[in-house]
C-alpha cells in the first residue's frame, strides 16, 4: 500500500473528496484506487490565512504499479509502514498452574485477552462487579447517596475506564496502540476510533465494549470471576532464597495456586497497596496530582476553540488542554476533560469523597468538565513514606466530606470567590452537574497552602489561553483526588517482574506504569507477552 499524507479540506468539504485528491497527486485514475482507508484524522482551528477550520488527513491506498510511483519520490507520499501487532513466540518452560489477572481494568482485560488469544486460559480475578450489577450499585449511589465500597466508579467490570468519557488518546508511541484500538472496534467501538487524532468512545458504549471483550476471552478458554478480592498472596523462598509466587487467596476464603501472575489492581485499590508493602513487595512512592473539577458551558470551550465555526456540526463538542507552571515549579494542568459531560460522584471508600468526569458518545451535555489538578511530590510529606501519598489522598478526601456535609454532597465554590477568598453563597449560569448536589463552601479550606497557591496563579493564566475560562461563576467541585497512582510497584525493566517476587508482573495505572485507558492496556499487553515469551501454556 501506499501512504499519503498532507491531504487537507476545507470543514464544508466531505471525505468523498479525497480519492480524486489522491489520484491527482498520484497522476492516475481515481479507478486504479482500491483498499481506500482514513489512517489518520486532524483538526487545524487555528485559522491560518484566514482558511478557517481544516481537517487534515492521512490515508492508505492500493494501486498499480506502486513500486514505480515510489521511485517517483512525490512529496509526501511513502509506502505505507509495517504497522501491524506481530505476537509473541511462547517459551519451553511449562507452566504448572494457569497465569491469574487480577483486576479486569484496561491492563488487566488485554492481558487476559492477549493470554486467551495465545492459549494460555488466563484466570481474572476482579474485586467489583460485572457491568449489569455494577450499574445498579452506581446508580443507587449517584440517586440515593448509598455508596457500595464493592461495586462503584472505581471497582468493577472495565475499572474507572468504564465511567469516564472513554478517551482513546494516548501519548505513548506503541504500535501496540493499534492492537489496543483494534480491539474495540472489533467488541463493538465506532471504526471511526482508529484514524480521529483524539478519539473516544464514551461510557454508554464502553459498557457493552468491556462486556464483549470478556466474553470473547471467556470463549477462548479463560475465567474471569468478578466479586473476588484479594486477601493475600501466597510468597515463599526456593532453594536459592529467592523469592517466588505461589498463588492467592480471596477474602472468601477461595485460594488459586499459581506461579505467574499480572497485578493490575488500578489506582485506587488502598487495601491491597497496604497488603503488597505488608509482604515485602518492593514499592516506591511517586509524583501524582490533585485538586478539583472545574465546569464551564459547553458553548463557551466551542467558542473559544472554533471561533465562528463554533456551531458546525461537524465539528462536536470542543476539547482543551492547558498546563501551566507555578511560581514554586510545581505543574498545573487540565487533566481528563470531559466535553459535553458531567461530574459524577466516585468515592469507593465510606466517608470519603472523590469526583471525576463521565460523558456519553454523544458528548451533548450542558457543561464541559475537567479536572484541574496540582502536582505532588513524595518529599512534600514528613518521613516520605512509601505510602505517605495515600494517606494524603485519604485525608483530602475525609475532609471534603465533611466539608460537603457529611451526604456525599460535593463541596463547591464559585471560581470568583475561589480567588476572592471568600465563601460562596449563590450558584451562577454554570449549574454544577454534580449528581447528588453540591454546598457552596471556601475551597482553601480543604487544601494545604502549596496547593491554593498553585491553582490561584494558573486560573488567570488559563484565562488568557482560552477566554473566560476564568470567569467567575465557573463551578470548582471538590475533589479530584485520584488522576493517578501515588506508588509505583518496582519490576525490571526485561522481565517486567517484580524486582523480588519472581511470577508477579505489575502492571497499569496502580503500579505506577500507565496514565489513561489506552497506556493501561498497552502495558497489560506488555506484561502478557514478557509472560507469554518465558513459559508454555499449562496442560
Amino acid at each position: 500500500m501506499i501512504r499519503l499524507s498532507q491531504l487537507k479540506l476545507t470543514i464544508d468539504e466531505p471525505t468523498t473528496k479525497l480519492p480524486e485528491m489522491v489520484a491527482k497527486r498520484l497522476k492516475v485514475p481515481v479507478s486504479d484506487l482500491s483498499d481506500f482507508r482514513i489512517y489518520k484524522e486532524s483538526i487545524d482551528a487555528r485559522n491560518r490565512d484566514g482558511q478557517g477550520i481544516i481537517f487534515n488527513y492521512t490515508v492508505d491506498v492500493n494501486v498499480p504499479h506502486e513500486a514505480s510511483l515510489l521511485k517517483k519520490k512525490l512529496k509526501n507520499v511513502q509506502k505505507t509502514p509495517d504497522f501491524r501487532y506481530k505476537l509473541p513466540v511462547p517459551g519451553q518452560v511449562q507452566m504448572k498452574h494457569r497465569p491469574i489477572v487480577v483486576g479486569f481494568g484496561p491492563a488487566g482485560m488485554f492481558a487476559a485477552l492477549l493470554l486467551a488469544q495465545m492459549g494460555y486460559k488466563p484466570i481474572v480475578l476482579e474485586r467489583g462487579q460485572q457491568v449489569a450489577d455494577r450499574v445498579k450499585a452506581i446508580d443507587n449511589f449517584w440517586k440515593n447517596g448509598e455508596l457500595n465500597p464493592a461495586s462503584n466508579v472505581q471497582f468493577g467490570e472495565g475499572g474507572a475506564g468504564t465511567f469516564s468519557d472513554g478517551k482513546l488518546t494516548s501519548r505513548v508511541r506503541d504500535l501496540r496502540s493499534r492492537k489496543v484500538l483494534s480491539e474495540f472496534v472489533a467488541a463493538g467501538a465506532p471504526e471511526d476510533i482508529l484514524y480521529k487524532s483524539h478519539p473516544h468512545v464514551g461510557t454508554d458504549l464502553l459498557r457493552d465494549i468491556v462486556v464483549s471483550i470478556r466474553e470473547e476471552i471467556i470463549r477462548l478458554g479463560g475465567e474471569v470471576h468478578f466479586e473476588a478480592q484479594v486477601a493475600d498472596f501466597d510468597i515463599v523462598e526456593d532453594e536459592r532464597d529467592n523469592l517466588q509466587l505461589k498463588g492467592l487467596t480471596l477474602t472468601d476464603g477461595r485460594h488459586f495456586e499459581a506461579e505467574q501472575m499480572v497485578l493490575a489492581i488500578g489506582h485506587s485499590a488502598r487495601d491491597t497497596f497496604r497488603k503488597i508493602y505488608a509482604r515485602g513487595i518492593q514499592m516506591e512512592a511517586k509524583p501524582f496530582a490533585v485538586g478539583v473539577r472545574i465546569e464551564h458551558p459547553q458553548s463557551l470551550i466551542n467558542e473559544a476553540q472554533y471561533k465562528d465555526f463554533a456551531q458546525h456540526p461537524r465539528l462536536g463538542a470542543a476539547e482543551y488542554h492547558l498546563t501551566h507552571k507555578a511560581s514554586s515549579g510545581r505543574g498545573v494542568y487540565s487533566f481528563c476533560m470531559c466535553p459535553g459531560g458531567t461530574v459524577v460522584p466516585a468515592a469507593s471508600e465510606l466517608g470519603h469523597l472523590v469526583t471525576n468526569g463521565m460523558s456519553e458518545h454523544a458528548r451533548d451535555a450542558e457543561n464541559a468538565n475537567s479536572g484541574l489538578i496540582v502536582q505532588v511530590f513524595p518529599e512534600d510529606f514528613k518521613g516520605g513514606e512509601v505510602l505517605s501519598g495515600i494517606d494524603f489522598q485519604e485525608e483530602l478526601e475525609k475532609k471534603a466530606f465533611e466539608l460537603g456535609g457529611g451526604t456525599y454532597q460535593a463541596p463547591a465554590q464559585l471560581l470568583g470567590d475561589y480567588l476572592a477568598h471568600r465563601p460562596s453563597e449563590a450558584i451562577g449560569e454554570v449549574q454544577p452537574s454534580y449528581a447528588l448536589g453540591v454546598k457552596l463552601t471556601e475551597l482553601h479550606e480543604l487544601f494545604p497552602d502549596f496547593i491554593n497557591q498553585a491553582l490561584e496563579e494558573a486560573l488567570p493564566a488559563f484565562g488568557q489561553k482560552i477566554k473566560g475560562f476564568d470567569r467567575k461563576d465557573a463551578v470548582m467541585t471538590g475533589v479530584e483526588s485520584r488522576s493517578s497512582s501515588p506508588v509505583r510497584i518496582l519490576r525490571d525493566k526485561e522481565s517486567h517482574q517484580s524486582i523480588n517476587i519472581a511470577g508477579l508482573y505489575p502492571s497499569g495505572e496502580g503500579a505506577g506504569f500507565a496514565g489513561g485507558i489506552v497506556s493501561a492496556a498497552i502495558d497489560g499487553l506488555k506484561c502478557a507477552e514478557k509472560m507469554i515469551e518465558d513459559f508454555a501454556p499449562f496442560e
